[in-house]
């Protein structure tokens, strides 16, 4: 994806916000495929170099995993619209402002390795659940290891690091407080998401 220099995040606030989010598109190209494999999936970040997922085996991700272990983890979220008229000042004529969309999107380039025995699943299952259900008392996953089979774990380990934070960081500073200010009044779905964001941003974050 295109990054401008002021979009660009660190390692350490792309992570940051795939750990936070916790669903996202896992791609996989396979070998002289027209199309990639593309699954919409919960993930585990376990640690700065580590993504954990369990699939049903029949996904035809694995497929395309033996052919080429390759994948990229896609993370999108926080978007919001910010009309043109928002980013005009009282000197400015707000029919000349141009729209745009804030968002978030990190990208992960990863090598998959397929778990298949019962402790590896067992294990990312539990690790899951850990992070999902810390204290709901849940039964362990092996009271349902007869449907073990009917699930594949990957482990994920990421190498490059890709993260665009595009919040307003090309325009000066009283652009970006009235912009802050309307999405403050507005406080539509996804509108405090991006506040945060242009906020941190502001603070060189």
């Amino acid at each position: 994806m295109l990054i401008r220099p002021h979009d660009r995040g660190s390692r350490e606030t792309s992570l940051e916000f795939v750990r936070g989010h916790g669903f996202g598109q896992l791609i996989a190209t396979g070998r002289n495929r027209d199309f990639p494999v593309a699954v919409p999936t919960q993930y585990l970040l376990a640690d700065s170099e580590t993504v954990l997922l369990h699939l049903a085996s029949g996904n035809p991700v694995f497929r395309a995993l033996r052919e080429n272990p390759a994948v990229l983890l896609s993370v999108v979220g926080d978007w919001t619209y910010i009309p043109g008229a928002w980013k005009a000042l009282d000197s400015e004529d707000p029919a000349l402002g141009i729209p745009t969309v804030y968002y978030a999107a990190v990208q992960l380039r990863c090598t998959a390795e397929v778990l298949e025995t019962p402790e590896e699943k067992l294990a990312v299952l539990r690790k899951q659940l850990q992070e999902l259900e810390p204290e709901s008392g849940i039964a362990d996953p092996t009271v349902h290891e007869h449907r073990l089979r009917e699930i594949r774990a990957l482990r994920l380990t990421i190498g490059e690091v890709t993260g665009k934070f595009k919040f307003g960081g090309n325009v000066d500073e009283p652009h970006r407080s009235e912009v802050a200010r309307r999405l403050l009044a507005r406080d539509g779905p996804r509108d405090s998401a991006a506040r945060e964001h242009l906020l941190r941003s502001r603070r060189g974050a």
